[in-house]
């Protein structure tokens, strides 16, 4: 069973699935913005989903905005760019230009005023406020997303190519579906697998403090959430098909390249962690990732390590742009997408997350004292202010290996082998040869301090990789600058 029968059948059977996408942050707003900036978090400097953060922010509409892939394929390229549904959290923020502010780069913009909805909603139309309420038929979210997109399609320009950039809030909460499918995937519930419900021995504290066995009322919880989704994915998968047809009908189907992607994972019960994201470990960083288009053969996988920095240099290149013009530390795939026998890629990426917390105690959970957050349903926190972390994710012809270190007062570090530890159940930090800790500490610095090209630069298990030893005592000034948009509170 899935939600997205018709979105696989139309994309991932007629095109490349991509079984290693990664995110750099599983939070949404600095995942949209690496998304938008092809960016490591480090230097487009969104950390959370707060306008303190960085989110949608006056800084970011200054500095960034301007140099996001669509600003460049508008102005550069020649394209005529569509933008509707969520764009960043704290968009249409008052302290930063309201629904007003249209970022460069769209010439139509039908854009969510700040987070998630299905309903009561307002959408910045070009700049001017409009209202939406609680009448299916014309205010459901996911299908008012359809709608604006089939318009585009029909009176869109025939002189100039066009880009389009459809975020639809599905499926985070509130996890509102579609009337005709609320009894859908009744007999559904989050996968159980063998690090659903089991309490996260080795791992950082947050991990450890999570009640295991979990309540009948978490487990309850979590599923009911996992159905929900699923139940409102499948307006989406309306809305792919829609799309498709409509380019079909069009002509345009055989020349137009479509990406389907995510901006995070998500958790239901690992490690006991009810319902979140932003953990470092695979169900919360790894995203789906389906392609097809011109030169695309149908029914591939690719086993690539990609992220999703890589989709703005991606979508340049198709466009003709010259990458070295940019600031990007992704990498182009359309290699990938092509089949190219000999293309070199990156052997590994980085993860960095920085954590959030209230300066007072959460209400609800008022034992736990000040600096967490999140800690809904039973107590159980899902962030803080040192849940900060950083990773290297690396994927090579003999590994396939995360290696994570923590900015909090046990300098925790965490070390996974995948290929005998696929749910990352065993941190073998304590085992590991202590050469390959020290080339990863080497390395997570590095990347931490990387910028554009240097970013893609040879990883550990890479012939071309160089190490000195020597280098890692006059570099550790980067660790101590690793995080500087506040100051980090211990718990």
């Amino acid at each position: 069973q899935t939600p997205l029968k018709k979105t696989n059948a139309l994309i991932a059977q007629m095109g490349i699935t991509f079984l290693n996408a990664y995110v750099p942050s599983a939070l949404c707003c600095p995942s949209r913005a690496s998304i938008l900036t092809g960016k490591y978090p480090h230097n487009h400097h969104v950390v959370n989903n707060t306008l303190e953060g960085n989110c949608s922010s006056k800084s970011w509409q200054k500095i960034q905005e301007p140099y996001t892939f669509p600003a460049l394929l508008k102005t550069m390229c020649g394209y005529q760019t569509f933008f509707a549904g969520k764009y960043l959290n704290e968009y249409g923020a008052e302290d930063a230009g309201g629904v007003g502010h249209v970022p460069p780069g769209w010439s139509f913009w039908y854009a969510l005023e700040k987070n998630s909805k299905y309903y009561n909603y307002t959408l910045s139309v070009n700049g001017k406020a409009r209202r939406h309420g609680e009448n299916y038929s014309v205010d459901y979210l996911t299908d008012v997303l359809a709608n604006m997109s089939l318009d585009f399609l029909e009176y869109k320009s025939n002189f100039e190519p066009f880009f389009m950039m459809i975020s639809t809030p599905a499926p985070h909460s509130p996890w509102t579906a579609a009337p005709q499918y609320k009894k859908s995937f009744q007999n559904v519930s989050a996968p159980r697998n063998s690090n659903f419900n089991i309490h996260g021995k080795n791992k950082h504290w947050l991990i450890r403090q999570a009640k295991t066995p979990m309540t009948n009322s978490s487990i309850q919880f979590l599923d009911d959430a996992y159905r929900k989704r699923w139940q409102t994915l499948l307006s989406v998968d309306d809305l792919i098909e829609k799309l498709v047809k409509k380019l079909e009908f069009h002509g345009e189907l055989d020349n137009t390249y479509i990406f389907y992607t995510s901006d995070n994972g998500f958790h239901t019960g690992q490690f006991s962690l009810p319902i979140d994201k932003r953990q470092l470990y695979e169900f919360d960083i790894k995203v789906p990732l389906l392609v097809r288009g011109p030169g695309i053969k149908p029914n591939q996988t690719n086993k690539m390590l990609v992220a999703n920095i890589d989709l703005g240099p991606t979508i340049l290149d198709i466009a003709g742009y010259d990458l070295n013009k940019t600031q990007m530390d992704g990498m182009s795939l359309l290699p990938l997408l092509r089949g190219d026998k000999n293309v070199t890629w990156r052997s590994d990426f980085l993860v960095e997350y920085q954590g959030e917390g209230y300066n007072g105690s959460d209400p609800t959970c008022p034992g736990l004292g000040p600096g967490v957050t999140h800690c809904f349903p039973d107590c159980v926190c899902e962030d803080s202010y040192n849940n900060t972390y950083a990773c290297v994710r690396t994927l090579s012809a003999s590994w396939d290996l995360q290696y994570c270190e923590f900015d909090d007062r046990e300098v925790f570090v965490e070390v996974y082998n995948l290929t005998a530890d696929p749910h990352q159940i065993n941190n073998i930090a304590k085992t590991i040869d202590q050469e390959i800790l020290e080339k990863m500490n080497y390395r997570l610095m590095m990347l931490q301090s990387c910028s554009g090209a240097t970013c893609r630069t040879p990883g550990v298990f890479d012939p071309g990789y160089r190490f000195d030893p020597r280098l890692m005592f006059s570099n550790h000034g980067v660790r101590a600058r690793r995080f500087s948009a506040q100051s980090l509170q211990s718990i």
